[in-house]
Protein backbone atom coordinates (compact mmCIF):
# COMPACT_ATOMS: atom_id res chain seq x y z
CA UNK A 1 0.00 0.00 0.00
CA UNK A 2 2.89 2.32 0.59
CA UNK A 3 3.70 2.27 -3.20
CA UNK A 4 0.45 2.96 -4.28
CA UNK A 5 -0.31 5.93 -1.23
CA UNK A 6 3.19 6.98 -2.77
CA UNK A 7 2.21 7.24 -6.66
CA UNK A 8 -0.56 9.02 -5.53
CA UNK A 9 0.83 11.80 -3.42
CA UNK A 10 3.22 12.44 -6.59
CA UNK A 11 -0.19 12.29 -9.08
CA UNK A 12 -3.07 13.46 -7.09
CA UNK A 13 -5.01 13.25 -10.02
CA UNK A 14 -5.11 9.52 -10.11
CA UNK A 15 -7.71 7.96 -8.15
CA UNK A 16 -7.64 4.26 -7.66
CA UNK A 17 -10.80 1.79 -6.86
CA UNK A 18 -9.33 -1.87 -5.25
CA UNK A 19 -11.73 -4.66 -6.28
CA UNK A 20 -9.71 -7.69 -3.97
CA UNK A 21 -10.92 -10.75 -5.46
CA UNK A 22 -10.37 -14.33 -6.48
CA UNK A 23 -12.12 -13.99 -9.66
CA UNK A 24 -10.26 -13.46 -12.97
CA UNK A 25 -11.72 -10.28 -14.05
CA UNK A 26 -11.94 -9.79 -17.88
CA UNK A 27 -9.29 -6.60 -18.92
CA UNK A 28 -9.70 -6.74 -22.47
CA UNK A 29 -13.48 -5.62 -21.70
CA UNK A 30 -12.69 -3.04 -18.99
CA UNK A 31 -13.57 -4.89 -15.93
CA UNK A 32 -10.42 -3.39 -15.08
CA UNK A 33 -7.72 -1.77 -16.35
CA UNK A 34 -4.88 -3.30 -14.29
CA UNK A 35 -5.06 -6.64 -12.70
CA UNK A 36 -1.90 -8.50 -10.33
CA UNK A 37 -2.48 -12.17 -10.82
CA UNK A 38 -0.28 -15.44 -9.29
CA UNK A 39 -0.17 -18.00 -12.42
CA UNK A 40 2.33 -20.71 -13.46
CA UNK A 41 2.27 -19.62 -17.39
CA UNK A 42 2.32 -16.31 -19.58
CA UNK A 43 -0.99 -14.86 -19.97
CA UNK A 44 -3.30 -14.26 -22.81
CA UNK A 45 -0.90 -12.60 -25.45
CA UNK A 46 -4.07 -9.68 -25.98
CA UNK A 47 -2.99 -8.32 -22.90
CA UNK A 48 0.57 -6.65 -21.34
CA UNK A 49 1.93 -8.87 -19.10
CA UNK A 50 5.09 -8.04 -16.64
CA UNK A 51 6.12 -10.63 -14.15
CA UNK A 52 6.72 -8.25 -11.20
CA UNK A 53 7.91 -11.08 -8.47
CA UNK A 54 8.46 -14.70 -7.66
CA UNK A 55 5.52 -16.63 -5.27
CA UNK A 56 7.12 -19.27 -3.64
CA UNK A 57 5.47 -21.40 -0.96
CA UNK A 58 6.88 -23.80 1.99
CA UNK A 59 4.60 -25.77 4.67
CA UNK A 60 4.24 -23.98 7.94
CA UNK A 61 2.19 -25.30 11.18
CA UNK A 62 2.01 -23.16 14.41
CA UNK A 63 3.60 -23.21 17.98
CA UNK A 64 -0.22 -24.80 19.48
CA UNK A 65 0.57 -28.02 16.58
CA UNK A 66 4.03 -28.16 17.36
CA UNK A 67 3.77 -28.94 20.93
CA UNK A 68 0.48 -31.32 20.32
CA UNK A 69 1.82 -33.28 17.65
CA UNK A 70 5.49 -31.95 16.92
CA UNK A 71 6.29 -30.93 13.11
CA UNK A 72 7.54 -33.24 10.23
CA UNK A 73 11.33 -32.89 9.58
CA UNK A 74 11.17 -33.46 5.78
CA UNK A 75 8.26 -33.06 3.14
CA UNK A 76 9.37 -36.88 3.22
CA UNK A 77 7.87 -37.45 6.72
CA UNK A 78 4.19 -35.96 6.19
CA UNK A 79 2.70 -39.52 7.95
CA UNK A 80 0.34 -39.06 10.62
CA UNK A 81 -0.18 -35.02 10.45
CA UNK A 82 -2.75 -33.11 10.09
CA UNK A 83 -3.57 -30.48 7.03
CA UNK A 84 -5.69 -27.40 6.72
CA UNK A 85 -6.09 -25.81 2.53
CA UNK A 86 -7.31 -23.83 0.98
CA UNK A 87 -9.51 -24.41 -2.01
CA UNK A 88 -11.66 -21.84 -4.29
CA UNK A 89 -13.83 -22.60 -7.69
CA UNK A 90 -12.62 -19.51 -9.26
CA UNK A 91 -9.06 -20.13 -8.43
CA UNK A 92 -6.48 -22.88 -9.91
CA UNK A 93 -6.10 -25.63 -7.00
CA UNK A 94 -2.39 -26.64 -7.44
CA UNK A 95 -1.49 -25.81 -3.55
CA UNK A 96 -4.60 -28.28 -2.45
CA UNK A 97 -3.26 -31.05 -5.56
CA UNK A 98 0.08 -30.83 -4.39
CA UNK A 99 -0.49 -31.70 -0.96
CA UNK A 100 -3.36 -34.69 -2.33
CA UNK A 101 -0.57 -36.21 -3.95
CA UNK A 102 1.50 -36.45 -0.52
CA UNK A 103 -0.90 -37.29 1.95
CA UNK A 104 -4.39 -38.87 2.46
CA UNK A 105 -7.65 -37.19 2.04
CA UNK A 106 -8.47 -38.47 5.59
CA UNK A 107 -5.49 -36.19 6.77
CA UNK A 108 -6.65 -33.25 5.48
CA UNK A 109 -9.02 -31.97 8.25
CA UNK A 110 -10.51 -28.74 6.79
CA UNK A 111 -10.50 -26.78 3.54
CA UNK A 112 -11.14 -22.88 2.74
CA UNK A 113 -11.57 -20.96 0.55
CA UNK A 114 -9.73 -17.83 2.21
CA UNK A 115 -6.07 -17.84 2.09
CA UNK A 116 -6.14 -15.82 5.57
CA UNK A 117 -8.54 -18.50 7.04
CA UNK A 118 -6.00 -20.90 6.05
CA UNK A 119 -2.80 -18.81 8.16
CA UNK A 120 -5.43 -18.46 11.06
CA UNK A 121 -6.44 -22.50 11.45
CA UNK A 122 -2.27 -23.06 11.31
CA UNK A 123 -2.13 -20.19 13.96
CA UNK A 124 -4.81 -22.02 15.74
CA UNK A 125 -3.03 -25.26 15.86
CA UNK A 126 -5.60 -27.02 13.48
CA UNK A 127 -2.87 -28.60 11.10
CA UNK A 128 0.05 -27.53 8.65
CA UNK A 129 -0.36 -25.87 5.56
CA UNK A 130 1.21 -24.54 2.49
CA UNK A 131 1.74 -20.34 2.83
CA UNK A 132 3.21 -17.70 0.62
CA UNK A 133 6.86 -17.02 1.47
CA UNK A 134 6.15 -13.47 1.76
CA UNK A 135 3.18 -13.55 3.68
CA UNK A 136 5.11 -15.87 6.02
CA UNK A 137 7.78 -13.12 6.29
CA UNK A 138 5.42 -10.51 8.37
CA UNK A 139 3.98 -13.66 10.57
CA UNK A 140 5.90 -14.57 13.40
CA UNK A 141 3.91 -17.03 14.88
CA UNK A 142 4.00 -19.55 11.75
CA UNK A 143 6.98 -21.99 11.92
CA UNK A 144 8.55 -23.05 8.69
CA UNK A 145 8.34 -26.82 8.09
CA UNK A 146 10.11 -27.29 5.10
CA UNK A 147 12.22 -25.32 2.37
CA UNK A 148 10.80 -23.43 -0.91
CA UNK A 149 8.76 -26.07 -2.87
CA UNK A 150 10.20 -25.23 -5.98
CA UNK A 151 7.07 -26.99 -7.95
CA UNK A 152 4.62 -24.60 -6.75
CA UNK A 153 6.78 -21.65 -7.73
CA UNK A 154 4.67 -19.03 -9.61
CA UNK A 155 5.33 -15.83 -11.25
CA UNK A 156 3.77 -13.03 -9.30
CA UNK A 157 2.42 -11.07 -12.94
CA UNK A 158 0.82 -7.23 -13.77
CA UNK A 159 -1.96 -6.96 -16.27
CA UNK A 160 -3.05 -4.40 -17.90
CA UNK A 161 -5.16 -4.40 -21.17
CA UNK A 162 -4.08 -2.06 -23.99
CA UNK A 163 -6.59 0.04 -23.77
CA UNK A 164 -5.90 1.25 -20.70
CA UNK A 165 -2.47 1.50 -21.46
CA UNK A 166 -2.58 4.19 -23.84
CA UNK A 167 -3.25 6.11 -20.98
CA UNK A 168 -0.56 8.18 -19.59
CA UNK A 169 -1.54 7.81 -16.02
CA UNK A 170 -1.50 3.96 -16.52
CA UNK A 171 2.00 3.95 -18.21
CA UNK A 172 2.84 5.94 -15.11
CA UNK A 173 1.92 3.98 -12.71
CA UNK A 174 3.11 1.06 -14.20
CA UNK A 175 6.69 2.14 -15.07
CA UNK A 176 6.65 3.55 -11.03
CA UNK A 177 5.01 0.20 -9.43
CA UNK A 178 6.46 -2.70 -11.56
CA UNK A 179 10.29 -2.08 -10.44
CA UNK A 180 9.48 -0.93 -7.05
CA UNK A 181 7.81 -3.56 -6.26
CA UNK A 182 10.44 -5.97 -7.31
CA UNK A 183 12.90 -4.86 -5.39
CA UNK A 184 10.74 -4.82 -2.25
CA UNK A 185 11.10 -9.01 -2.78
CA UNK A 186 14.42 -9.16 -3.79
Amino acid sequence: MDLFSEFSASNPGVAFEFIPSVKVLNLAEGEADIAFRIAKNEFDENLICRKISTARWALFGGQIYADKFGLPKSLDDLRGHRFVTYEHDDVPDYLHKWLLRRVSPDQIIMSFNEVELVQASIRSGHGLGLVNLRIAASDDSLIRCSGSIEELTRSNMMLISPDAYRRQEVRAFTRFFAPRYAATFK
